[in-house]
């Protein structure tokens, strides 16, 4: 461990205010150790999770303040070296590294500034996703069939446990409208950008002449939250319950499982038969339901702010055409950053790392921008 650097000798004051920031997160992170390590709390294991999650929400900037503050500390002896001047040949060699040691904690401030963009507090948390087809008829379905899939991959890469809650077909392989959560790490902070319209210019297989068509599906991405979180009256609920359809056996026909929850003030809906047990499809309604309302919480509360400053990632009208995927140039773009990259065969097939990576960073740079 690194002695704490204890002078300011030609640090700029954005390099002070950038080392007193982290040195107080520091400070934190030691004193949820301390709680940690407290025999006192190791019987309440809700306050262990929640200490634990802060904690490794912290290590990050830590790790970068041990490296700074070496960084600085390495600065600080050579300039006393050249200060001093009673070593010439010492001191040339202390001015040389010392240009290098200026520039290389030049370059680490920039990355520390990254780290220091406040965090959003729902990255931690699970989703629900909903996807629906747009325009575009049978062939819209089938694209939105095509997300579903490739959202499902990426699950399944990240090792993340996924729940359909309610699922229309269209019976051609198409989908009308599917709904489910994913249950993970960092699920909300890797999804939560891919809210929007989603486009797809490819020849549809019932296209006899080989002509391009354009179709859309839209997708909304939503942090689930906890019962603390939103406060639902039971009054303001109209519960409806009536016998599933599709596919399921005979239980699903025959017995009344699926479960319809109307909101009243807000007029939302939502629907769950894919369980063959009412109660647990009520359970999935309601997550529906409550995430519903969160996120229209949280628009309410950013719409002063979106109306003088609306983000190049974060635009919260889910009307934006936000991507296009074009099957006969392999090509996948990104219109909110001006991304565009030629692997829609992989990228259609789960491997989503490179784009969600990029539009991280773009909100980054953002958030950065106007802070």
């Amino acid at each position: 461990m690194p002695a704490i650097f204890t002078g300011y000798a030609g640090l700029t004051r954005g390099s002070m205010e950038i080392y007193e920031k982290l040195k107080s997160i520091k400070e934190k992170y030691d004193k949820i150790n301390e709680q940690l390590s407290n025999p006192e709390n190791l019987s309440d294991q809700a306050k262990l999770i929640s200490l634990s999650k802060e904690r490794s929400g912290l290590i990050d900037v830590v790790e970068a303040f041990n490296e700074y503050d070496s960084l600085l500390n390495n600065i600080k002896g050579n300039q006393e070296i050249i200060e001093s001047g009673e070593d010439k040949e010492l001191s040339e060699i202390a001015e040389s590294e010392l240009n290098e040691l200026k520039a290389k904690r030049d370059l680490m401030e920039e990355r520390i500034k990254f780290l220091l963009v406040p965090k959003d507090p729902d990255d931690d948390k699970n989703v629900i996703m909903e996807i629906r087809a747009g325009t575009g008829g049978d062939e819209a379905g089938l694209f939105a069939a095509n997300l579903y899939r490739m959202y499902s991959r990426y699950a399944e890469i990240r090792g993340w446990k996924q729940e359909v809650i309610d699922l229309n077909d269209t019976g051609i392989g198409g989908i009308k409208e599917v709904v489910f959560s994913l249950i993970g790490t960092s699920v909300f902070a890797d999804l939560k950008f891919e809210s929007g319209v989603h486009r797809v210019q490819r020849v549809p297989a019932t296209e006899a002449n080989g002509r391009v068509h354009t179709s859309a599906a839209s997708v909304v991405v939503l942090a689930e939250v906890e019962d603390v979180e939103v406060n639902i009256d039971p009054g303001d609920l109209r519960i409806d319950v009536y016998r599933s359809g599709g596919a399921g056996g005979q239980n699903v026909n025959k017995v009344e499982t699926a479960i319809r929850i109307t909101h009243l003030p807000t007029g939302l809906v939502v629907q769950c038969q894919d369980e063959r047990s009412q109660l647990k499809n009520r359970n999935k309604a309601m997550k529906v339901l409550k995430a519903r309302l969160y996120d229209m919480k949280l628009n309410e509360q950013n719409s002063e702010i979106a109306a003088t400053r609306k983000t190049m990632v974060k635009s919260g009208d889910r009307s934006d055409k936000i991507r296009t995927y074009n099957f006969p140039q392999n090509r996948v773009t990104d219109h909110r950053i001006g991304l565009t990259l030629y692997n829609l065969s992989e990228i259609i097939e789960g491997d989503l790392n490179e784009l969600v990576e990029k539009l991280k960073l773009a909100d980054r740079a953002e958030k950065l921008n106007a802070s």
